[in-house]
Formats: structure tokens, C-alpha cells, sequence
């Protein structure tokens, strides 16, 4: 059970804040076929109301992107172009800000989430509907529950620390207002499962870890 004095996702960090925290922690998803998952690598942050990329932009409400309105560390799963994306809500209750967990660094279940991919390597996780094919999640069925408290977690006391945390504009929202090219997205830098990073900026030694 999550103990949400103790969750980051209820502290006072602003949105943004927490998508760097979130990076080095672990996420994993008890699957039908075994226990998956890696290092978070990469996060896009997404401010609400006022953000003009966000599914919440002007306060809108729908009952898809509901889980954003739900307490802090509510997943939040929405599919675009046909694949499924992964996104947990940061903020108090009503307060419909959200990260979008876009890579992992794999670390558990490789064999499972190989079979559930036809790409393998840096192209198994590094990108946000890669990693959630590679878990075999391909359904909402677990939005509104909580991570912690549902089959997919964000263990918060096992965290890898980052050696440079870099920052960008966001992926994929170009057209999406005055916003978009805010710098939003967090990365490790060097991590070869960021996705889009070159080959020749890959921390071969250490993958962006201390």
C-alpha cells in the first residue's frame, strides 16, 4: 500500500520537479506472463489548465483523461495513433497535472518483454508506447488505481541517481500552442534508452548512473 505522507507525488514539488525525481526510480508491472520492468530514463511533464499540450489545457474534462483529476500517483493510460501511453497524475485531487513516463532503461523480465516486442536492444523500451508493449499492456483497465496499489508500480526507495539531468522541449507536441516548446522533457543524459538519443552520445561506461 502507497503511504501518501511518504510519496513524492504529494509533496509540494511542482510537476516538473517531480518528472526529474521520477527519473532513476524503478517502474515494474506484475504481467500476466512475469514481473517487468526498468529504470525510468526519460519524463515529460504536463502542467494542466494552463499548458496548451495538456489533456487538461483550459480545464478540460472528459471521462478519458479523468485519472488526471484523481490524487497524486493515479495511473493514467490513454492510447494515441493506436498505442498505449503511460502517464501518472502528480498533483492534489482536482488538480489535473501529469508525467508521461516516455523510456525505461530495462532491468527486470527481459526475456518477457522481448517476446511481447519484435524490436529489441535500445529499441525494446526507448520510447513511451515501446515500453508499454514491452510490458504487454494494451487496455485502460487500470486507470484510476493507484500505483503501489495496482499491478504496476514506482518503487520510490530503489532509485539509480542520475550523473546530469538534461531537459528539453517536449516530443510530438510541435502544433500544440504556445507551449510546445517549453522545456518539459527530463532525460538521463547519455542513457542509450532515451529515445532518440545518438548512438555517438551514449554513456557507454556507466548509461548516465552515478
Amino acid at each position: 500500500m502507497v503511504d501518501l505522507d511518504q510519496d513524492p507525488f504529494y509533496s509540494n514539488g511542482t510537476t516538473d520537479e517531480i518528472s526529474k525525481k521520477l527519473l532513476g526510480m524503478l517502474l515494474t508491472y506484475d504481467s500476466p506472463k512475469g514481473l517487468v520492468g526498468g529504470r525510468i530514463v526519460e519524463t515529460e511533464a504536463y502542467m494542466g489548465q494552463k499548458d496548451s499540450a495538456a489533456h487538461a489545457f483550459k480545464g478540460r474534462r472528459t471521462a478519458s483523461n479523468e485519472p488526471l483529476y484523481g490524487p497524486p500517483g493515479t495511473v493514467y493510460i490513454y492510447s494515441i495513433h493506436g498505442r498505449y501511453l503511460l502517464d501518472v497524475a502528480a498533483q492534489a485531487k482536482d488538480v489535473p497535472q501529469g508525467i508521461l513516463i516516455r523510456a525505461i532503461e530495462p532491468t527486470i523480465g527481459l526475456a518477457v518483454m522481448e517476446q511481447n516486442r519484435t524490436r529489441h536492444g535500445v529499441e525494446l523500451t526507448n520510447g513511451p508506447g515501446k515500453l508499454m508493449e514491452a510490458f504487454g499492456i494494451a487496455d485502460k483497465d487500470m486507470n484510476m488505481q493507484i500505483f503501489g496499489n495496482s499491478k504496476l508500480n514506482i518503487h520510490q526507495d530503489d532509485k539509480k541517481i542520475p550523473i546530469r539531468i538534461e531537459e528539453s522541449n517536449r516530443i510530438g507536441v510541435a502544433n500544440q500552442g504556445t507551449w510546445a516548446t517549453k522545456p518539459l522533457r527530463y532525460f538521463v543524459k547519455g542513457n542509450p534508452y532515451v529515445s532518440g538519443i545518438k548512438k555517438r552520445d551514449y554513456d557507454q561506461k556507466s548509461h548516465g548512473w552515478r
